[in-house]
């Protein structure tokens, strides 16, 4: 993929007339070229669409007075152009507010209207429930994402929503942190190209257009006195780890807008760092859209880093710290100047007027229900590519239908009777989806399918040991439903499973060895019953579609193809941060504030344990399939180069078993030992299906440009700062999972 420059969208001329917004939100739009107040839409400079965003965007600003700049810094008044008494919050109790009178915006300024959604739009219901976006990452499919996000963007505008909060990424130091379900796993290459892919995906339709959002920049890592707590981080990690995914997402996606986080960094808060937002995203990186916070993550306007200065666009939801009052005296007193202002509000008109926002108006009304068969489909596919088959011994999946009992068992299979209010629907997916989300529950799925191949099923929800071990007993195969919660504002203690479920497992484990575990987790867990279960299936959380999907992977219409997108632990003993309490959660100072110190620097995920020679319980990239696959004849070439030349990496895969199935295959690179890098990384993956018996020659290709945009080859250095690639031997290795063995290499010289 090639870099794509801002931005690359037509102007819309031919497609819908040029216009006009709705004065208020959920009111109808005024007629298609003329704005609520009357005026001609064709007549004003900024919606000419002859004129380039840039262009645009200044001409609109040049029209504008101080307090109609003023409005473009903060959601609620930038995106309701007609209203003028805006809400302030007082910033001494954030319930609290009073309104300001304000003049209403400049003509044929568009309603805009923002909607949560990493994992669906969160949008009053009726909408689809796609699986956590960890399952995206299970997938390890750009184009899935890709789909998924234009699904997302379809409902979103359906519901007047254009602006999509989503999608996010973290870098999961800690899988306890809460909401790593709602991110793309531990790998920068990874989940920056997977992000890049959804917010392409949620800008692919010119005539519905909804503009993405990344978040959380930066370092971003745990929800435990989140807003109170400082990512202490050295340079060269912030940049190789916690800022690449964004940077990778920007280079190779379309996002549109970043969210900056609720936590410090090294005693700055991110919204107000000027080496994260300014140095970093802005110029090293590149990014051109706008920058806006976390809810309440403005904590000043003129401290010692003015967030305004350090390069923050705009304040979400209501105003906080940046009302006209308090931005009207630091005009005064000179703490920012005009031109901050203009600024700031030049990024946020421009990302709308290249998205399309100001010349596509919103529909007139919302639609009850905008999930449609075919965003159905994307969830289902995203739960059955998503799943993650970690063991299967003697073959004991795909069951083979002859007439056996299957005891399904666990209170996460059924939605017939919630035990302790638990149930499928309880992890259907993270944050929104929760409470709200109706799963397909899979015990009616398999019924359904064991009924079609000739096996009876029974039901236990395992609440009582005694009967779950009974049922287990006299049944010829368990499927049993292992589960744990999690989600924003805490964090896990620990990774072992909610509701009984390792004691569950055991006991059934103990009197039928034909088991099969079905986890739902937003991540890593324990699994202290390993040895005593013949199969084990990682499902995430699955959304609506889970019941389908599951049944269909267990009886083998779907052949399993996800891989894990995180390092599965033998213990929490064995994580990056578990070397003391000052790497987390961390430890509260004299001033409230969490000092959370990343003295794991480099050696996060599976550059851990490779580094400290860790055997994790199953690597990242594990995942197994109904197949086998067999790897040779690696070849790198050039075997010398400078390092401006294109590496090519060929290899024979071979499907040695008896299905058709997709591996993923995986290339990694060690840099030379003078880099400091503590592990080999991902550099690429390619996808490849292939028939009982077949083979192929795969070749992967690394441009110049992948290497140098993406840093696949580079390494951040301190003393020079910049990204650098070092003279020496690089060591390749190809495989279906980190603890790959094939390997050659090649010299930069």
């Amino acid at each position: 993929m090639n870099t794509r420059t801002w931005r690359r969208r037509a102007p819309l001329v031919a497609v819908v007339p040029l216009a006009a917004a709705l004065v208020t939100s959920g009111l109808a739009s005024a007629p298609a070229a003329t704005a609520a107040d009357g005026v001609d839409c064709s007549t004003v400079p900024w919606m000419n669409t002859s004129k380039t965003p840039d262009q645009r965007a200044q001409s609109l600003l040049d029209a504008s007075t101080l307090d109609q700049k003023l409005r473009w810094l903060d959601e609620i008044a930038a995106n309701n152009p007609q209203q003028t008494e805006i809400p302030v919050r007082n910033p001494a109790n954030v319930r609290e507010t009073t309104n300001v009178t304000m003049p209403a915006q400049v003509p044929c300024t568009p309603v805009i209207q923002y909607a949560d959604g990493p994992e669906n739009v969160n949008a009053d219901g009726g909408v689809t429930y796609f699986p956590a976006p960890i399952a995206n990452a299970a997938a390890w499919s750009a184009q899935l994402s890709e789909r998924k996000g234009a699904a997302q963007a379809d409902e979103a505008w359906n519901k007047q929503r254009n602006v999509l909060l989503a999608p996010g990424v973290s870098s999961a130091r800690d899988p306890r942190a809460g909401r790593t379900s709602e991110y793309l796993g531990e790998d920068s290459l990874l989940s920056g190209i997977l992000a890049g892919a959804a917010s392409t995906g949620i800008n692919s339709n010119p005539a519905q257009p909804v503009e993405s959002t990344l978040k959380h920049f930066v370092a971003n890592e745990q929800e435990t006195n989140r807003q109170t707590s400082s990512s202490n981080v050295d340079e060269r990690t912030l940049r190789e780890t916690y800022a690449l995914p964004t940077e990778i997402a920007v280079k190779r996606g379309d996002v549109d807008s970043v969210m900056c986080s609720y936590n410090q960094i090294n005693g700055t808060q991110a919204c107000s760092s000027d080496l994260a937002l300014r140095k970093i995203l802005k110029d090293e990186i590149g990014f051109q859209g706008f920058v806006m916070t976390d809810f309440f993550a403005v904590h000043s306007l003129t401290g010692a880093e003015p967030d305004i200065k350090a390069g923050l666009d705009q304040e979400l939801n209501a105003w906080l710290y940046w009302s006209p009052a308090q931005l009207k005296q630091a005009l005064a007193n000179g703490s920012i100047t005009e031109a901050d202002i203009d600024a700031a509000a030049f990024r946020v008109v421009r990302s709308h007027i290249s998205a399309g926002l100001f010349d596509v108006p919103r529909p007139t009304v919302s639609m009850a229900n905008v999930s449609t068969a075919a965003h159905k489909a994307v969830a289902r596919e995203v739960a059955e590519k998503g799943s993650v088959l970690l063991k299967n011994s003697a073959g004991i999946l795909p069951l083979s239908g002859r007439g056996k009992k299957i005891a399904v068992i666990g209170a996460t299979a059924a939605n017939t009777a919630a035990t302790n209010d638990i149930d499928a629907s309880s992890v259907c997916t993270y944050g929104t989806g929760n409470g709200a989300c109706t799963a397909v529950a899979p015990l009616d799925s398999i019924r359904a399918r064991a009924a079609a191949a000739g096996d009876t099923v029974v039901y236990d929800d395992g609440s009582d040991l005694a009967s779950a071990r009974a049922a287990a007993k006299a049944a010829d195969t368990v499927i049993a439903f292992g589960y744990y919660k999690e989600g924003e504002f805490s964090d896990r203690a620990n990774l072992s499973l909610d509701g009984n479920g390792d004691a569950l497992i055991d006991a059934v484990s103990g009197v039928n060895k034909n088991t099969v575990v079905v986890l739902q987790t937003g991540g890593p867990v324990l699994m202290p019953w390993l040895s005593k279960v013949k199969g084990v299936l990682e499902t995430w959380y699955a959304g609506e579609q889970m019941g389908p999907a599951v049944a269909g992977l267990l009886y083998g219409d779907v052949n399993p193809s996800g891989k894990l997108p995180i390092t599965f632990p033998k213990s929490e003993a064995d994580l990056p941060t578990a070397g003391s309490v000052n790497q987390f959660p961390g430890v509260v100072d004299a001033n409230g504030i969490r000092q959370v110190d990343y003295t794991e620097g480099l050696a996060t995920g599976y550059k851990w344990y490779a580094s400290k020679g860790i055997e994790p319980l199953f690597p990242f990239g594990h995942g197994l399939s109904y197949s086998s696959f067999s790897y040779g004849h690696l070849h790198v070439t050039p075997n010398s180069i400078k390092s401006n030349r294109d590496v090519r990496v060929r290899f024979r895969l071979t499907n040695t078993g008896t299905r058709t199935a997709t591996e993923t295959a995986q290339v990694y690179v060690e840099l030379p030992a003078s880099t400091g890098e503590p592990a080999k990384r991902l550099v690429g993956w390619q996808q490849v299906t292939l028939k009982a018996g077949e083979s192929r020659n795969v070749r992967i290709t690394f441009t110049a440009q992948d290497i140098a945009d993406l840093h696949l080859l580079q390494y951040y250095s301190t003393s020079s700062g910049a990204w650098q690639t070092a003279k020496g031997s690089y060591r390749v290795s190809v495989g279906g999972s980190f603890t790959t063995s094939l390997q050659d290499g090649f010299t930069i010289r």
